[in-house]
Parts: C-alpha cells; structure tokens; sequence
C-alpha cells in the first residue's frame, strides 16, 4: 500500500504521438457516354463548411488527377470541363488511410445530364486505428543515454523480467522487429541483444497490440518495432553524443563470506555518431555506437528446501562487463519519382566477460559445503543485410515493395568452472557455437480503393542453426558429457496473405487472412543419452479482423479478434544443459510444440483539445501454452528446469492510458494495467536426465502494474521528468514473483541554438528494486530475492550539425 500512496505523489509524461500523415486523393474522369478519358478537366477540392478553396488540379493525358497533403475534414470536390455537366462529389479525408481512390467520375455531356454519383470516404477522428500506440525515445528524459531494453520498461503495457526479456501485457511472447524486420541484433526470440543498443540511436518505437493479418503469425503478446534514426535531410548533417555513468553506488545487499567482491560503482560509457548526406537521387546514412557497460548482473540470494529435510542456503553473484559496438549504413537510390532502392547493412560485436561466484551453505551458514566459481568469455556476432525495392504505380498510394534480408548471428561462448568442494577442487571446461542464418524474401502489394485499400503479400523464410556443444572435463567433474555433441535447427516458412480496409463516415473494416506453413526439423547428435531427433509442420490460418465504429468526433470504438502463434525457438529446444548455475540447470525440449493463441479486445478511446483517454479490455485463450518445469531426480538435489507445454491458458486484462497537459509548464501521463493469468492443470514428463513426471494442478492470480510519469518544463528551454512504476505480484512458472517499485529522474537542456543538448538521470533513485520470486516443485520449494544493479546516474551531452 505505500507503494501506491508514493505514486499519487510522482507524475508522468511518455509522449505518445499517433503517426498520421496528410491524405492524397486521386482518381479518374471520364465522359459518361462513351467512357473516354477526359483531359483537362478541372478538380476543384473545397470545404463543405463554406466552400473555400482549398486546391486545385487539372488531369492529364488519361484523365487522371491527383491532390497532395489533405488535413482531415469534410470536402467536396468539383469537376468541371467544358460541354460537360458540372459535378460535385464530397468527399471525406482521415487518417485511417494516407491515400484515397475515389475511382472514376462520370461526366454527363450537356445534352443528355446524368444522375449525380456520391462518393464518400471516412475519416478517423481519434488520431489513430488504436491497434497501435508510437512512442519517441527523445521524450524518455529519465532514461536518457540508457539502453534500448531499459528505456522500454517506461512504456505502456511492458515489463521486463529478471532476465532481461521483454513482456507485453504480462507475457514474454513478443515479436522484436528493428524498423520492421526480425534481425540477428534482437534476435528470433532472444531479446538479450536490445540491452547493447544505445536509446540515442532510437527514433521512436511502435507497439502493436494486435497487428493484422500483414505482420508475421508469431508472438500472441504482440509486436514491438523499433525505428533507427534516419534523416534525408538535404547536403550533410549528422549528429554526435557522449553519455556516461556509474552505476551501484550503494550496496543493496553483503555477499556471502569467501567469494570475489560484488562490483560497485560500475562506469559506464556510450559515445555515438549519426550521419546523413543527401543530393540529387542519393540519400547515405550511417549510425554508429559505442557501449562500455560494466555491471553487477546478479546478486540472487536463495534458499532450497527439499521434502527430505535438506535445506541450501546459495548466492548466485555476476560480475559483467559488456563491451559493444554496433554500425548500421546503407544507401537510399531514388532512381526516379516511381522507383526506388534501398542497401542497408547493421552489423554488431559484443563481448561479453562474466566473473562468478556460487557458494552453497548451509541453512545457518555455518558451513560451506561448495564454491562454483566460473568464468565466461563470450563472443555475440550479428550481421543483416537487406535490400529493399519500391515501386509506385501512377495512381498515388498503388505501391509494390520487394524485399530481400539475410541475417548471421554467431553465439561464441566459453565457460572456465572452478567447482571448490570440501575434499578436493575441480577444473572444468565447455564451449558452445551456434551459427544463426536467416533468409527472408517478402512482396508486398498495396491498392488504394474507393473506400479504403487493399493489400497482400508473400513471405518466404529460411532459417539454419547448427550448434556445437563441446565439454572438457576435470577431476570429478559434474559436467555431463553424453549431453553434448551436436544439433541442428532448420526451418522453412512460405506465407500469404490478404488484407482489406474499408471506410465510411461512421464504420471501419479491416479484415485479413494469412496462411502459413511451418516445417521444422531438430536433428541431434545420434549419441545424445536423452533426447533424440524431433520437428513438426503445419499449416493453419491465422485472421485477423478490426471493426471500428465513431461515435462522434472525439469518441471512438474498436474491436478485434486474431488468431496467432508462438513457435519454439531454438533456445528453447536446445538439448545441452547450462551450468552456469550448477545445481539449477536449465535444459531446452525437442518435442517442444507451438503455442496456439486467440485474442479478443475491445478498445475505446476519448480525447480533447489538451489529452486523451484510452482503454482496453482484453482477453487472450492459448492451447499448448510453453513454460518452463522443474524438478528433481531421485538421489538428487539438483534441480532439471526444462521447456514443456501446458494444456490451456487464459490471460484477461483491462489497461488504461491517460495523457493530459496541464499547462504549457506541466503535463502527466497515466498507465495502469490489471490482468487476470490462468494456466490450466496438465502433467508432463520431464525427459532429461531421467523422465520425471510432473503434475500441476489449476493456477491463477490477479496482477497489475501503473507507470506515472510527470513532465515540467522550464524557462530556457529546460525539462524535468519524474517516473514512478510499480508491478504488483504475479505469476510465474511453478510459483509467484513479488511486488517490485522504482522511481527515476531526468533533467535536459537544449543549448547552442537548440543545436546542443545537455541531460543528467537516474534510474531507480531510492535503490528499491529488487526481485523475490517463490518456486515450488514436487519435492522442493525455493525462495530467491536479487538484489542486482538497478541504480544508475547518468550525464550526457550531443550536437547537430
């Protein structure tokens, strides 16, 4: 409760700013009588409030027209030649479509007059289609100069877990896009990459709550697209920054007698460059930055209570340091004003250099029974290029997009463990390569029609990671050598789709179909001791529909329905276990099968002349649902923590969001979420070392989180931004994690002309936020709370030029 009674004192403010472009209009006239092309013909567009002019233009050769850059509003075109009938055709320009076809217009000679036609098309009056909400990171003042992954957790409906991952609405099936494609740097399901890119390389960042039959079947939580800066800005402009930091200023929590100091007043360094230069038909970019990140990873304070008596007391510390670098160019041709392409190249290297230590006590810590000790030296290589081909038809917003994108990714790890027991000491060894190679081929096709457009496309995916698991062994080693070996993951996926908007004054439609098939194959090394080769196919539909309804100018109603997917990712099938926590493994599942989900949502949204409010409610049914079990083997302590489908899971949730500017000097945003999670009973085997079977009976629990952030700005072109987020308890795999709260600060000033930017944050300013989790198996129950790095100060300065 005191959690709550702070936040009424902390404000907010993410600005949220629909994406929303000025219509164009086109269409054709033509002689009503024999149906010939009428040059010449003048298309007059005027407003139906007073009949102001507001554009003209005359058709050419086919009689075709065009209009650029309509504002929203109610107008009627006039169309005039002579020896011809005038005719008036209103007309009504939104933001739902950026391009409106308002087809042919039919002429009447003077001496045989038609009946007028009436050609209507509808506007949005809330500012967007609400299945998508656009966020710019230059807003996220408390964050500033953070990672890409850190300055997620301010906005709407995300979380992010102990992990590292990404959720949205509660869950961590998330698509990753990077300016709308899957890359190597986000990964196809591993998201540990977003903690490397810098926030400063970031134009803004989309989140799809329900995207439409056009984006991939997979993620049931959603999508987030991440937008790179890009500028084509005429000559040469770039910008250049430098952030730094310290971070772990105060110890949260002692560690354990007899281990390597927990790291402290961790620095941290993030220059970057971005530049652009554009003449003629050629547009250049390149984007490169810098990442020095030194941090205490974990600080996981644990005990283990077996149903035998036994009980162990643990500490799983992580020293990190992260060295990154990440460069991102390419080339926009603009051939000519129908046909463009577009070579890009992202390319990044991390390092990253793991220092740990795992004692094992006993319940009053007088005796250690172990030290783990290891060393990780690990090596994430990722490299995408694409090229993308565009062509515009005559008829404005009649586009073809071809696109081709190849993504590497090489995971190099190497683990050095040092495992100090009481009788003796071991060295032990294992390394891990696991090459990633993704081919994406895409065609997208777009129409423009009277009342909305058409669109459809094919997607082609290939995808290949073989993994190479060695292990060395020392004195009584408690590595398990029969499980390594070899794998290889193959994937193959052709997709269709097609997809219809239509508008008119008060009804929306969008309503899409895409067929997907999946062939998947694991093979695994033959002298594997548990799992053997394993894969799967489909094909199956996924539709998606959106119904939206205006009830006046300010107030709007949306619907969906879709059906999507989660597949099993290649982490979460790999057979080999993990000992950076020995007596914890985690180990992936081959028979691991997709997760089907079905969403339903309603969505309402109201706004005025300084805010707006949204609300959804929601509700989401899965078969198959992924999770992760653990258990133990007879004779054993250790605990097996291994991928498995659940039977069935429901998650129903209502969120809201509430902007609101006060004044010119302050503004605040609200964003409150409560959901309801359920997984069904179900049983399952797990396989490795030994089957063991594993029964659970019906869970659920009530959960939440609100984020309130408040925004002042000052004289002299100074901003300060206050956040406070706190997530309520919620449920996990085999047991509960518990409330967590944090409040971060930012101050910029823009100098120089606005030319330069000075800022200065902190993140999670009291040092509160700390994670205790509860789990419990069969046979055992643990209790773990982390008290890892959270509290960072940051200063930072950039220009343009």
């Amino acid at each position: 409760m005191r959690y709550f009674l702070a936040l009424a004192f902390v404000c907010f403010s993410i600005m949220a700013s629909a994406q929303s472009g000025n219509a164009v209009l086109s269409g054709t006239v033509k002689n009503g009588t024999d149906k010939s092309a009428l040059t010449f013909a003048n298309v007059v567009l005027k407003k139906a409030a007073d009949s102001s002019f507001v554009a003209g233009v005359v058709t050419d050769e086919k009689g075709q027209f065009s209009i650029q850059n309509i504002a929203e509003g109610n107008y009627f075109l006039e169309v005039s030649i002579v020896g011809y009938v005038t005719k008036t055709v209103p007309f009504l320009a939104g933001k739902l479509n950026k391009f409106f076809d308002i087809g042919i217009i039919e002429l009447a000679p003077q001496s045989a007059a038609l009946s007028e036609v009436v050609v209507t098309a509808k506007t949005d009056a809330v500012t967007d289609k609400m299945d998508k909400k656009t966020f710019k990171l230059s807003d996220n003042i408390s964050q500033a100069g953070s990672s890409l992954l850190q300055s997620m957790k301010n906005l709407p409906g995300v979380t992010i877990d102990e992990s590292g991952k990404v959720l949205l609405r509660g869950s961590n099936r998330v698509t990753i896009l990077i300016d709308g494609k899957q890359t190597a740097l986000t990964g196809f399901g591993n998201q540990a990459a977003l903690d490397n890119i810098p926030a400063s390389a970031i134009e803004r960042i989309e989140i799809i709550n329900n995207p439409s039959s056009k984006y991939d079947a997979n993620g049931n939580a959603g999508i987030i697209n991440i937008i790179y800066k890009k500028s084509r800005q005429n000559g040469f402009n770039g910008k250049v920054g430098i952030a730094t930091g310290l971070g772990a200023l105060w110890m949260k929590e002692k560690s354990f007698p007899g281990i390597r100091p927990q790291y402290s007043g961790t620095p941290k360094i993030n220059p970057s460059l971005s530049l652009n230069y554009r003449k003629n038909k050629v547009n250049a970019f390149f984007q490169g930055d810098y990442l020095y990140n030194k941090t205490l990873n974990r600080n996981d304070f644990a005990e283990r209570f077996y149903s035998n008596g036994d009980t162990v007391r643990q500490q799983v510390q992580r020293n990190r340091i992260t060295t990154a670098g990440t460069v991102r160019t390419g080339i926009d041709w603009f051939i000519n004003n129908k046909n463009t392409l577009t070579i890009s190249g992202l390319y990044s290297s991390e390092a990253v250099k793991d220092n740990g230590d795992i004692p094992y006590y006993n319940s009053k810590l007088t005796e250690r029974k172990r030290l783990w000790q290891f060393f990780e030296d690990e090596v994430n290589t990722a490299a995408t290029a694409s090229a993308i081909y565009q062509h515009k038809f005559t008829q404005p917003g009649h586009v073809l997009n071809m696109s081709l994108n190849y993504t590497f990714h090489r995971e190099d790890e190497k683990y050095f463990l040092t495992n100090i027991m009481p009788a003796y000491t071991g060295k032990d060894t294992f390394m891990l390569i696991a090459d990633e190679n993704v081919t994406d081929f895409t065609i997208d096709y777009t129409k423009p029609l009277k009342h909305g457009r058409f669109e459809t496309g094919t997607k082609f995916r290939w995808r290949y990671i073989p993994t190479n698991m060695r292990f060395f062994p020392g004195i009584n080693s408690p590595l398990d050598t029969n499980a390594a070996g070899w794998a290889k993951y193959k994937e193959v996926i052709p997709a269709v789709y097609g997809n219809y908007i239509y508008e008119s004054k008060k009804f929306e439609l969008e309503a899409g179909l895409r067929m997907e098939y999946v062939n998947l194959q694991y093979d695994v090394n033959p002298n594997h001791n548990t799992y053997k080769s394993d894969g799967y196919n489909y094909f199956q539909p996924f539709p998606s529909v959106r119904l939206g309804y205006n009830l006046n100018e300010h107030n709007k109603l949306s619907l969906y329905y879709n059906r999507r997917v989660d597949r099993p990712d290649e982490g979460d099938i790999r057979i080999f276990p993990k000992y950076d926590e020995p007596e914890i493994l985690k180990v992936g599942n081959p028979a691991l099968r997709p997760q089907f989900t079905q969403t339903l949502e309603a969505g309402y949204k109201s706004s005025w002349s300084n805010g707006f409010l949204y609300t959804a409610l929601y509700h989401k049914f899965s078969k198959q649902t992924i999770t992760r079990i653990g258990t133990t083997v007879p004779g054993s302590n250790i605990i097996y923590s291994v991928f498995q489908n659940a039977d069935k899971a429901w998650n129903t949730g209502v969120e809201l969001i509430a902007n609101q500017t006060v004044n010119k000097a302050f503004s605040f945003n609200v964003n409150a979420m409560l959901y309801k999670n359920t997984i069904g009973a179900f049983t399952a085997v797990n396989k490795y070392p030994v089957p063991v079977t594993y029964s659970a009976a019906k869970e659920s629990a009530w959960s939440g989180n609100i984020k309130l952030n408040g925004l002042v700005k000052l004289p002299k072109n100074t901003d300060l931004q206050l956040t406070a987020i706190y997530l309520a308890p919620d449920i996990i795999p085999q047991g509960r994690i518990a409330q967590r709260f944090s409040v971060d600060f930012g101050a910029k000033k823009a100098i120089q002309k606005n030319k330069g930017e000075l800022f200065l944050n902190a993140t999670d300013i009291f040092n509160t936020l700390r994670i205790k989790k509860d789990i419990q198996g069969t046979n055992f129950r643990v209790i773990s709370r982390d008290y890892y790095e959270t509290q960072v100060f940051r200063v930072g300065y950039s220009y343009k030029f």
